[in-house]
C-alpha cells in the first residue's frame, strides 16, 4: 500500500501540474512566442528532442512540468517572439492559460465521474433529476471526530457501516439506534472501505460530549448517483462551478480568520497531508480518486490565480497595473516582488509541512518501523 501510494501521489502531482504548464506553452505557440522547452519532470534530464524551435524533454523528477518561453522574464526585448514584445492581451492569455487547464481538468474528471456514477449524499426529502441514476445506497461515514471511539478504532471518512453486531444496517436511524442500545459495551461495527469489507471492535461512549454521539462521527445516506452519457458533462460543468464557488468561500473565511489574528494553520496542507490524504481516497476506489484529482485541480488553479508575486495571478496584477499606467513596470520591481513573493510562498511551504508532519506524527513513526524492521 505505501508504494502504490507513493506512485499514486507522483502521478497525481505528475498531472496537475503538466496540465498547468501544457496551457502556457499552447497559448504561448498561438500567441507566436518562441518556447525553448517544454519539458516533462524536472531536470535531470533524461533525453529530449528538438521540433522546430522547442525542445521537448523528459526529466528524472516525475512531479510536473515546466515551460521555458524566451523573455518571459521582461528580458529578450529586442526578440519579436519574446514574451514581453507581445499584446497585454496575449501575455495575459499565457498566463492564464495554466489556471484555465487546471479548471478544464477538474471539468473533465467529474464529467467522467458523473457518467460512471459519483458518491453523493442524499437528504430526506431530496429531488434528483428524472435523468439520474441511483444505486448503491449506503450508511456513509462523511467526518470523524479527533480522539473519538470511532478515530481511535481507524474509522474513516468515506467508509460505510453495513453491519452493526452482525444486524444489518439500511439507514442512519438503524445505525444510531443499534449505536445507542450498546453503548459503553464493545461492538462490532462490519464497515466497507472501497472494496475490502471488515470488522471493527468499537466501544461507544455512554456519556459523550455535546454534538458528538456514541460514536463520534457524522454519518449520511450515500448513493452513487450517475448521469447518461451526454447530459453528464453539462452536469459535470455545474458541479464544478459549485466547487470553485465553495473553494472561494472557504479561502475568503481563512483570509478573515487570519486578519481577525485567529489560527487558520490548522485548515492548511501541503504535501505531506496531501499524500496521507492520496493514500486513504486510493483505498476508497478509483472514482473516489477522480473527485480527489478534481478537487486537487481546482485548489492550483484558485491558488495560482491569487494576485500574489511569483504566482500567475500575480503576474497578471502587474500586467493590468502596466495597462493602467500605459508603460511597462521596471524589470528589476517586477524580478524583486517575484522572488519576495517566492520565497514567503516556500517559508509558507516549509511550515504547513511541518505541521502536517507534526499532525501526522504517529502515522510516519509506524511507517519508519515497518520500512526499517
Amino acid at each position: 500500500m505505501i508504494l502504490l501510494t507513493i506512485i499514486v501521489f507522483i502521478i497525481i502531482l505528475g498531472i496537475l501540474v503538466f496540465v498547468h504548464e501544457l496551457g502556457h506553452f499552447v497559448m504561448a505557440k498561438r500567441a507566436g512566442m518562441r518556447v525553448d522547452e517544454f519539458g516533462f519532470g524536472f531536470p535531470p534530464r533524461l533525453f529530449g528532442i528538438r521540433r522546430g524551435q522547442t525542445l521537448y524533454s523528459i526529466n528524472l523528477i516525475p512531479l510536473g512540468g515546466f515551460v521555458k518561453i524566451v523573455g518571459e522574464d521582461g528580458s529578450d526585448l529586442s526578440d519579436p517572439e519574446s514574451f514581453g514584445n507581445k499584446s497585454a492581451w496575449q501575455r495575459f492569455t499565457v498566463l492564464i492559460a495554466g489556471v484555465s487547464m487546471n479548471v478544464v481538468l477538474a471539468w473533465v474528471l467529474i464529467s467522467i465521474g458523473m457518467g460512471l456514477g459519483l458518491p453523493t449524499i442524499i437528504g430526506e426529502g431530496d429531488q434528483l433529476p428524472q435523468s439520474a441514476r441511483i444505486s448503491t445506497v449506503s450508511v456513509g461515514v462523511v467526518e470523524v471526530g479527533d480522539n473519538t471511539p470511532a478515530a481511535v478504532a481507524g474509522l474513516k471518512v468515506g467508509d460505510s457501516i453495513l453491519k452493526i453486531n452482525n444486524q444489518p444496517i439500511n439507514s442512519i436511524q438503524d445505525a444510531q439506534t443499534a449505536t445507542e442500545k450498546d453503548a459503553g459495551q464493545a461492538t462490532t461495527y462490519t464497515i466497507k472501505r472501497g472494496s475490502d469489507v471488515f470488522d471493527r471492535s468499537i466501544t461507544p461512549r455512554l456519556n459523550p460530549p455535546q454534538g458528538q454521539g456514541p460514536l463520534g462521527v457524522a454519518l449520511a445516506s450515500v448513493a452513487f448517483v450517475s448521469y447518461p452519457w451526454y447530459e453528464a458533462p453539462f452536469r459535470g460543468a455545474i458541479a464544478v462551478f459549485g466547487l470553485i464557488a465553495l473553494t472561494l468561500t472557504t479561502f475568503m473565511s481563512l483570509i478573515v480568520q487570519f486578519l481577525q489574528g485567529q489560527q487558520v494553520a490548522a485548515a492548511l496542507s501541503g504535501p505531506v497531508g496531501i499524500a496521507v490524504l492520496t493514500r486513504d481516497v486510493t483505498a476508497l476506489g478509483f472514482i473516489y480518486l477522480l473527485q480527489f484529482i478534481a478537487v486537487l485541480s481546482v485548489n492550483l488553479a484558485i491558488i495560482n490565480a491569487i494576485p500574489f508575486p511569483a504566482l500567475d495571478g500575480g503576474r497578471v496584477l502587474f500586467l493590468i497595473i502596466e495597462k493602467i499606467r500605459g508603460r511597462k513596470l521596471d524589470i528589476k520591481v517586477e524580478q524583486i516582488a517575484n522572488t519576495i513573493g517566492f520565497a514567503l510562498l516556500i517559508l509558507l511551504m516549509i511550515v504547513v509541512t511541518f505541521k502536517d508532519v507534526n499532525h501526522y506524527g504517529t502515522q510516519f513513526k509506524h511507517l519508519f518501523q515497518r520500512i526499517f524492521s
